[in-house]
């Protein structure tokens, strides 16, 4: 791994914070020590849900930023690196070692010579040389493209100048050299499922996306659309012994009742729980024993679109501002969310180090935002369309709850109700004037905080347009110091140009919170993203009903 010079200096305070999370979940969860010490039981059915939406968007992974795909995708597909979430650190997946040059800017990993991909051939340094030029091809918009920018010359073969990244260099079949632009620990850019490695025969295919070929514990077998993804173990996983289950089954449930039912019916071994379901299971001694939670790294917000195509209202801060003061949050997470969320403040989680402990949410002050309002020369307050699914965490049930509220200050929504894989593509397109949602927020700050830098598409993250020569200095700044605590006070002082500027209304940090029965063992709280497990680590024992 580099060398401590060249972390975040927010590193350890993260491993500390989410060890502590990590720790403080499972025992809580139910998931004893004499459950881990059993010896995991080889064969079984592994039956998660996918409750995010009532599809898949896509099966190539770079084509995808949605966590509900990520679900299968982990599943199938690799990275370079991973999130431990047993250890709260980041480590290597496909490369045994890693070394990193003096001025923190070339990185030289020795790839694994073990990891072969579902059609039988081995990795090399060709496969991720392909896979980063492949998410960097500036025609199709591809959403890792945010993370891929960090290398040397990615730039250029988004803007069509160049046909290869030239930051990076093949030594050998098994030896990558990678050099980047910012003195920052690379793995927290290229763990991410849409930076995924690919195999180019099968990933130029037409049927790809529908029949994937990666390099994960477990290969596509089937995809029954609107209801499963069906996957096999694959006995050539680079890790011995691993996967332990002989199939994997991801089912669609976007309906949380109907989860619940499916859960008590033992049709199912994971769920996840909404408000409601989360309240019930903690109140039934049984359901209280399998519960695994954990704050995720997420942001739950509006984000308004500043750009041409958006209202025009929200190009005026303070509209913005008086939009976050009109509406009482802390309310809603109370009796709406049930608690089950913690009150934003501004981007960045209270987990980050570069979270301004002194800074407050935005006050419910509904006659402030109306003088705000009316300074920005809305005194009669406007209307406008807000694009929302029906999740009921973030979606058609908060808007119900925020639109008298923001009609008490004369701003008028109309909602426009679409499901949660068009919510992804519409904001990628900007064809919204605001919507509402749950952002990944983690575990770096530096490259959460350029879904708002200017020089961002909008096809990588950043969906509201927003535009800040002041924030972009910052970020600049930050991503080439090599002091650390320097880094960690120029990312506070930009996160805290975000609360000003208000982009988006700032609403809560999830509480993730997972249910599973109780013959479903090695399952971890990830904070990432508390659906997306390591499969090949999960293992049933013989009281599963599912054959």
């Amino acid at each position: 791994m580099p060398s401590d010079r060249f972390v975040q200096g927010e590193m350890l305070m993260r491993i500390l914070v989410w060890s502590a999370v990590a720790a403080f979940a499972l025992m809580g969860a139910g998931v004893a020590d004499a459950q881990q010490a059993q010896t995991p039981r080889k064969g079984g059915v592994i039956r998660m849900t996918a409750p995010y939406a009532a599809s898949f968007g896509s099966l190539d992974p770079q084509a995808t930023p949605r966590a509900q795909d990520d679900i299968v995708n982990k599943a199938i597909h690799r990275t370079l690196y991973n999130w431990d979430t047993a250890n709260s650190k980041l480590v290597l997946e496909l490369a045994k070692s890693v070394s990193v040059s003096d001025d923190g800017l070339v990185y030289t990993y020795k790839l694994r010579d073990d990891a072969y991909f579902h059609n039988g051939r081995k990795m090399t340094a060709d496969d991720i040389i392909y896979s980063y030029t492949r998410i960097m091809d500036g025609k199709k918009g591809y959403p890792g493209a945010r993370y891929i920018r960090l290398i040397k010359g990615a730039t250029d073969v988004e803007k069509g100048t160049a046909k290869e990244i030239s930051g990076l260099r093949k030594i050998d079949d098994y030896t990558l050299e990678i050099t980047i632009t910012d003195r920052v620990d690379p793995g927290y850019y290229l763990f991410s499922g849409s930076t995924a490695i690919l195999p180019k025969e099968e990933a130029e295919k037409p049927d790809f996306a529908s029949h994937p070929v990666g390099l994960g514990p477990f290969k596509f077998k089937e995809h029954i659309p609107g209801s499963r993804v069906v996957m096999e173990r694959f006995d050539k996983f680079y890790k011995p012994g691993k996967p332990y289950a002989d199939r994997l089954e991801v089912l669609i449930m976007a309906e949380a009742a109907a989860r619940d039912v499916a859960f008590r019916n033992k049709e199912i071994d994971t769920s996840i729980l909404g408000p409601a379901q989360y309240v019930a299971y903690r109140a039934d001694p049984q359901l209280a024993k399998g519960i695994l939670e954990v704050p995720e790294m997420f942001t739950r917000s509006i984000q308004f679109n500043l750009a041409d195509g958006g209202a025009k209202p929200f190009k005026d801060k303070r509209v913005r501002q008086a939009f976050n003061l009109a509406i009482d949050s802390d309310l809603i997470i109370k009796r709406l969310v049930k608690d089950k969320a913690y009150r934003a403040v501004s981007w960045l989680p209270p987990s980050s180090a570069s979270f301004d402990k002194t800074m407050k949410p935005y006050a419910h002050d509904p006659e402030k935002a109306k003088k705000l309002l009316a300074e920005a020369g809305y005194p009669n307050g406007f209307e406008f369309e807000l694009t929302t699914s029906q999740n009921e965490s973030w979606g058609m049930p908060i808007v119900e709850a925020i639109m008298p509220m923001l009609a008490k200050v004369g701003i008028k929504i109309k909602p426009k109700l679409v499901e949660v894989t068009v919510l992804t593509e519409i904001a990628m397109k900007g064809e919204h004037q605001a919507y509402i949602g749950s952002s990944l927020t983690g575990p770096d700050s530096l490259a959460t905080l350029r879904c708002y830098y200017s020089k961002t598409p909008r096809t990588a993250c950043n969906y509201t347009g927003f535009s800040s020569p002041a924030f972009d200095k910052l970020l600049d700044e930050a991503g080439q110091t090599g002091d650390m605590a320097k880094r960690t006070d120029l990312l506070k002082q930009a996160n805290n140009v975000l609360y000003d500027e208000a982009p988006v209304w700032f609403f809560n940090y999830n509480k993730a919170v997972l249910a599973h029965q109780p013959w479903i063992h090695g399952l971890q709280a990830n904070p990432t993203e508390i659906t997306h497990q390591y499969p090949e680590d999960i293992w049933v024992d013989a009281t599963s009903p599912a054959k």
